[in-house]
């Protein structure tokens, strides 16, 4: 089963827009079809931001948590691939819940390493665009 995890910016896109396609990420992994994993780091940058631009989109946002393992590393560790200090988490993470999957929509920082497993530690990093568009998920 693949394991997927969200970052900040598609847990956002997820509560400020139900019809949209982070939205049927979650709803496929509520119908078992994905193992849905995220961070506290994640969440509270998530959940920050909705505060500043979409407060109105906190409550969905709450309920769409409990589809999610919240993977925390035990203690710092260091980032194998080259990213900024604030994505560094995120990666380390989705390292430590054995994702499969990082789906993020942050092109400036993770876009070298989009869709190359090699790079990354065989973590599969993409949009939701990208992620949806896999041949087992139709």
């Amino acid at each position: 089963m693949k394991r997927v995890f969200f970052d900040a910016n598609v847990l956002f896109t997820a509560a400020h827009n139900p019809g949209g396609k982070a939205a049927l990420v979650i709803e496929l992994g509520t119908q078992g079809r994905l193992h849905l994993l995220t961070s506290d780091y994640a969440i509270a940058e998530a959940r920050h931001n909705l505060a500043l631009k979409f407060p109105a989109s906190l409550a969905a946002f709450d309920g769409l948590l409990h589809h999610f393992e919240a993977v925390n590393p035990a203690l710092p560790n260091p980032c194998p691939i080259e990213l900024p200090g604030k994505d560094q988490p995120i990666f380390v993470a989705a390292m430590t819940g054995n994702a499969t999957h990082l789906l993020t929509g942050d092109l400036r920082d993770f876009g070298r390493h989009m869709n190359k497993p090699r790079r990354t530690l065989g973590i599969v990093v993409q949009t939701v665009a990208d992620f949806l568009n896999q041949p087992d998920l139709r």
